[in-house]
């Protein structure tokens, strides 16, 4: 179907459901650290469908969770800058399709490449984030 790069955690739960639904739906990914990637600012944006922090950061990631980060206080510069200086901070996935720059796994631009997938199951809430987050968890 389509040739997919998936910036992800390597071993995040959820992150393993998306990737196998991509999969059964006949497309190729290319696995991307998220974490060890080389960040730019003008890389990063393209994923970014609105500029508001709160909406693009990852809340289970440590630093959030452990109120040292607040992106309601942060400017969209200010939160690239950190997201970039520490990637865990991205909201997960990103994924690169024909063109197009997609965060997250429930963007609408994503639908053509879900297969027979119909959405029932949850594979955006952390099953982890009421006790140990999977970014604190090596699964």
């Amino acid at each position: 179907m389509a040739f997919i790069q998936f910036f992800e955690k390597p071993g995040c739960i959820n992150g393993e459901k998306q990737k196998d639904i991509l999969l059964k739906a006949g497309n190729s990914l290319e696995c991307i650290n998220i974490l060890e990637h080389s960040w730019s600012p003008e890389e990063l944006a393209p994923f970014f469908a609105v500029k508001d922090p709160v909406l693009i950061m990852n809340y289970t990631a440590p630093a959030i969770k452990k109120g040292e980060i607040i992106p309601a206080d942060l400017s969209y510069g200010e939160a690239v800058r950190l997201m970039i200086e520490n990637p865990i901070l991205i909201k997960r996935p990103l994924i690169r399709v024909d063109g197009i720059s997609i965060q997250g796994f429930t963007d609408e631009r994503l639908t053509p490449y879900l297969g027979s997938w119909d959405g029932a199951d949850d594979v955006v809430t952390c099953p982890n984030l009421h006790s140990v987050s999977c970014d604190d968890k090596i699964i």
